[in-house]
């Protein structure tokens, strides 16, 4: 029997079950902090300065002012936490998909797009 993916929504964070990849380049949120626990699979973090790997139980941690992005493992499987503006930040991304748009929206919630 499949359950339905995990989500939670509060005033100050959410924490929703996800696969797939994040934005393909880096960015960083100014104000933000956001936070992954790996469930299966692998994540790839890149920073500005080095790359690192998270398999099962591994949790990672970006505080806000840090540039960052990740890859998802085709079987990967994790809960993000993050904030109810990032969380508006995605669903606009994924609103709108048109590259002219994306600094704009960015900056609409206090974070940059970096490359």
């Amino acid at each position: 029997m499949k359950t339905a993916p995990f989500s939670a929504c509060g005033g100050s964070f959410e924490i929703h079950e996800w696969r797939g990849s994040g934005p393909a380049t880096l960015h960083v949120h100014q104000s933000d902090d956001e936070a992954w626990h790996v469930l299966e699979g692998q994540l790839t973090f890149r920073y500005a300065d080095r790359t690192e790997t998270a398999g099962p139980g591994t949790t990672v941690f970006v505080r806000a002012g840090v540039a960052h992005t990740y890859t998802a493992g085709a079987d990967a499987r994790y809960l993000i936490i993050l904030t109810p503006r990032l969380s508006a930040l995605i669903a606009a991304l994924q609103a709108d998909r048109d590259p002219a748009h994306r600094q704009e929206i960015y900056r609409h919630f206090d974070s940059e797009a970096l490359e």
